[in-house]
């Protein structure tokens, strides 16, 4: 038996940008074990990537292209060859854009768990250079990334690993356990160290559970909680002006925004103790290093993108930058890398339409000149993941829908498409990856074969490329040409490939783990704080910092949010889950509808409904239902997820998708 031993990387969606040994018997991955290149990883990897190898050769692997022969769904589909499957799309998209220009096709990605050679590259050039209207990939981050930007500009945050230097954590709409497990042995060591831990959440994480403060808000409340905090902290003498007059604009401004949310009116809005919040406040203005940590919870929501802003601007404030340990952890892609996946796909973006990702059932029911009349999906599984499912598997099911997805399993949208591409996973193809949590990057070659005729993004689209025309002379058409075009468009380039080749990973310019404002400074045109910035202001109803109240009706009382589950990423390995759905209601909601645990119930707002199983559940909340995102349709009893019941509106920056906005009632079925 022949066992051979190689490096890799996790390119899966998560902050913690793993290290991989990978073993090899026979040509086939048996063992994938954490590396020691990055001191997050440190020799573990999650439970989830371990059994990576259920995924790569499970039953629902695809190992053929595939052509749908019967109706939509009715899984009557004939094997084809590569030649057959790809001649078949370059015809009908050629078709389709000489019929009613490029703009009828769309792209469909998301793209998380994917580096810069499988989400960007030919893909990106393909589609731009056929004329395709161009998607805005608003899932998550979308919020995050507009208000991070408008305050700081391009800057990273605290290092992940540096907060174990921190005397105070908090832990604002993230849940480490499931998303980031390698920042609890941080916490840990912190903790051990002395540091308080604070976790701001409607549920009751395993952090939650341990912390020395839990304040559990309501779903969509977290504006008015940080904006106390921030009018508590100028009106109590704890503001470090100095700070502020010497690296921030708009201070007086937010302060004067923030003045209309007492502790008081905060806490009754967001139904948590005036006591703990009041106590939070002092806790935070007495504790040096402190560093907020926000997720992308916070976003999911109508005030999105007013809620991060907030609490980023929590420890501008305070004086709390500076330090080491201190200060904010929110995107650490926006280390200074002077890369850029651009510099792959060497195609500038077109000026043709532009559609949010999230709004996808509407974009398909009502768009016209033109309409969509083509969707390829890759990278993503929008059949289970976009809002308003029950309107999106309708449009999916149009006969005169052509839809392309190129994908690793047989996903709930591979079943409503009319052509299927068996794809590549991380383990099969080449990937450069840069971390968004860990300011790190690998370069991972294949390790073994593609199982069957899988095919890389690259080999998929550069077919697709030179078969209708659109290949230019002088393109880099291969994954090791796009990496080396990559390299040679920036001056650092010739140092990443060094410490690439010497050390097997690459650490921005910036360093690994740079203090703000004192290794690195705002990216902003005056290098100062932004903390009212008239873009954002101008984009968000109502202004910068406006609350919107919860949406909830007297017909509709209860909020519906969805987090991970730390067995997936997203819908990622949803194929492997055989538990059933499960929705998570509080003993208190339960007994007002004589629901009991283990009952079969029925969830429903106008969008429609989920048929599924109740847990009673002492770490949610009052007025909470939990129904976890990534969820196939075979794990309910009616074959909808939480989508169904997502409405197909946005937060207030950055079209970001509102999938904690959703208000529903429950009762047995």
């Amino acid at each position: 038996m022949a066992t051979t031993t190689h490096r890799s990387a996790c390119p899966l969606d998560c902050p913690d940008l793993c290290g991989l040994e990978v073993t090899v018997e026979d040509g086939k991955v048996t063992r994938l074990e954490g590396d020691h290149r990055g001191p997050l990883t440190d020799g573990f990897i999650c439970g989830k990537v371990r059994k990576f190898t259920d995924h790569m050769y499970g039953d629902a692997r695809i190992a053929r292209p595939l052509v749908r022969t019967g109706p939509k769904g009715a899984g009557q589909l004939r094997e084809v060859s590569w030649d057959e499957a790809l001649g078949l799309v370059a015809d009908r998209l050629a078709i389709i854009k000489a019929r009613s220009g490029g703009e009828a096709i769309l792209p469909y990605h998301y793209g998380g768990s994917n580096g810069w050679l499988t989400e960007g590259a030919l893909a990106t050039r393909f589609f731009r250079r056929l004329g395709a209207s161009n998607l805005d990939r608003t899932y998550c981050a979308a919020a995050t990334s507009a208000a991070v930007h408008g305050l700081y500009g391009v800057m990273p945050g605290t290092a992940l690993e540096d907060i174990a230097h921190a005397k105070l954590i908090v832990l604002w709409g993230v849940n480490p356990n499931a998303t980031g497990i390698h920042l609890v042995p941080v916490i840990d060591r912190a903790r051990a160290a002395g540091a308080k831990l604070v976790v701001i959440d409607p549920r009751r994480t395993p952090l939650a559970r341990r912390a020395d403060l839990h304040l559990a808000v309501r779903p969509g409340t977290d504006v008015p909680v940080a904006l106390a905090i921030i009018h508590a902290l100028f009106a109590r003498g704890h503001a470090d002006r100095a700070f502020l007059d010497r690296h921030a604009n708009g201070a007086a401004e937010l302060e004067r925004r923030a003045s209309v949310w007492t502790i008081e009116a905060a806490a009754a809005e967001a139904g948590i103790s005036a006591r703990d919040l009041d106590a939070f406040v002092e806790l935070y203005a007495a504790s040096s290093p402190a560093l907020i940590r926000t997720g992308w919870g916070m976003e999911r929501n109508r005030n999105g993108g007013s809620a991060i802003a907030a609490a980023l601007a929590i420890p501008a404030v305070a004086g709390k930058l500076g330090v080491r340990g201190g200060g904010y952890t929110m995107q650490n892609s926006d280390a200074k890398w002077v890369l850029s996946s651009e510099h792959g796909i060497a195609e500038p973006k077109p000026a043709t339409r532009t559609v949010n990702m999230s709004l996808i059932a509407t974009a398909l029911r009502e768009l016209r000149d033109p309409p969509i009349e083509a969707l390829f999906v890759y990278n993503c599984n929008p059949a289970v993941t976009a809002p308003d499912q029950a309107t999106l598997l309708r449009e999916l099911a149009r006969d005169d829908l052509f839809v392309v997805v190129h994908e690793q399993v047989m996903t709930d949208t591979c079943a409503l498409a009319d052509v299927i591409l068996p794809a590549t996973t991380f383990l099969e193809h080449r990937e450069l990856r840069r971390g968004y949590g860990t300011m790190r990057m690998f370069d991972s070659p294949a390790v073994v074969a593609p199982v069957g005729q899988a095919r890389s993004n690259n080999a998929v689209f550069g077919d697709l490329m030179q078969r209708m025309g659109l290949v230019h002379d002088g393109d880099a058409m291969t994954d090791d040409a796009i990496v080396e075009q990559v390299f040679a468009a920036a001056p650092e380039g010739a140092v990443y490939k060094r410490q690439l080749a010497e050390h097997g990973v690459a650490i921005p310019s910036s360093g690994s783990n740079p203090v703000p404002f004192v290794d690195v400074f705002p990216g902003t045109p005056d290098r100062r704080i932004d903390l009212v910035p008239a873009k954002l202001d101008a984009q968000a109803p109502g202004g910068l910092y406006t609350y919107r109240p919860d949406p909830k009706t007297d017909e509709f009382p209860l909020a519906l949010i969805s987090p991970a589950l730390a067995t997936q990423i997203s819908s990622y390995f949803g194929q492997l889950r055989t538990a059933p759905g499960t929705v998570s209601i509080s003993k208190a909601d339960a007994a007002a509808r004589g629901i009991a645990d283990g009952d079969q119930v029925r969830i429903w707002n106008r969008g429609g409904e989920v048929r599924c199983t109740a847990k009673i559940d002492i770490e949610t909340r009052d007025g909470v239902l939990v129904l976890a995102k990534g969820l196939w349709r075979k794990h309910t009893a009616n074959g909808m997820t939480a989508n169904a019941l997502i409405p197909p509106t946005t937060a207030d920056l950055g079209g970001q998708a509102a999938f904690n906005d959703a208000r529903v009632q429950i009762e047995k079925a």
